[in-house]
């Protein structure tokens, strides 16, 4: 009731969205050639689930210190191991990156990780529950479905509006998506974050974050379309973004205010999710309004559409 009273963007605003698309265009010129130039040469940090490694699941006798059990282990130098509670407080999982030089090697690893769990919590003793071996090639099948998903889920994206709407918003959708994928996997390349099963479903996220703001624009379109059919492409798009605009900051802004609690309480288990989450909305935002809006300009959207014409199927 309150928020309805409260008024973060201005009514009737007029602000010439489609006028500042080349400055936006050279932002995804730089962003897609950075990440192609960073992923050529630098590749993806990988966590365990696509390059194989150990996990090892413990029970501790007292609440641990996350914190500092992971800073003693990382002082071991066998790769960058990561700490997260597993159920209850006193139930972690670790995950131990492999090691160069085969099985001896990787055992040696964990057996320096048990001395120093041990040494921490001398105390008590702490319950060694499982420890699993993930072998590199369940990485490469886990890498082939994983891809396999983003380009089913991008497809059928694309699929389902091309048929909803017309051709022409398909392909801007499709552009959209490939746009803010790519730009997701460019942070984490250029940053070296670890990419790992939790990174990817932040990536089928932003997808659907990103297209369910193109929709909403799309719609806007459609119907400006039928109302104003003399109406030039660009003032079109300019209307429909504007009259959406007031939609975007709203559920975009509450939506980034949850993830910035995620980044500050969430801990360092989460971290690459949550950043994969906040760069994602930003750039998903930037691609509905200048990604997807202008290619129906460029696709020539008016000279044949149905709206125009006034053969329009109902609105969804």
């Amino acid at each position: 009731m309150i928020l309805s009273f409260i008024k973060f963007v201005p009514e009737n605003t007029k602000i010439d969205f489609f006028g500042h698309r080349w400055y936006a265009f050279l932002m995804s010129v730089v962003i897609i050639f950075g990440t192609t130039f960073s992923l050529a040469t630098k590749g993806l940090n990988l966590g365990i689930d696509f390059t194989g490694g150990t996990m090892i699941e413990i029970q501790t006798p007292v609440d641990p210190d996350i914190a500092s059990l992971r800073e003693r282990l990382n002082d071991l130098k066998v790769g960058d191991i990561t700490i997260q509670e597993f159920g209850a407080k006193r139930d972690l999982m670790l995950r131990v990156p492999q090691q160069q030089g085969g099985l001896d090697e990787q055992q040696a690893a964990i057996q320096k990780i048990h001395d120093v769990i041990d040494a921490t919590y001398k105390d008590g003793k702490v319950d060694y529950r499982r420890t699993e071996f993930v072998g590199p090639q369940a990485g490469d099948e886990l890498k082939q479905t994983s891809l396999i998903a983003i380009i089913i889920s991008m497809l059928g994206i694309m699929g389902y509006i091309w048929w909803r709407f017309e051709w022409q918003y398909g392909v801007g959708a499709m552009l959209a998506i490939f746009h803010d994928v790519v730009g997701t996997l460019g942070l984490f390349s250029i940053t070296g974050m670890h990419f790992d099963l939790a990174t990817l479903a932040a990536i089928l996220l932003i997808a659907g974050h990103s297209i369910n703001d193109t929709v909403i624009i799309y719609d806007r379109v459609r119907e400006i379309l039928r109302k104003y059919k003399k109406m030039p492409m660009d003032e079109v798009i300019n209307l429909a973004i504007n009259q959406t605009l007031p939609r975007t900051i709203m559920t975009s802004g509450l939506t980034l205010l949850a993830v910035i609690a995620l980044w500050i309480f969430g801990g360092e288990v989460i971290r690459s999710f949550v950043a994969a989450l906040f760069f994602g909305i930003l750039i998903g935002t930037h691609s509905s309004y200048f990604v997807a809006s202008p290619a129906l300009y460029y696709l020539h959207l008016r000279k044949g559409s149905k709206e125009v014409n006034g053969d329009a199927t109902a609105s969804a």
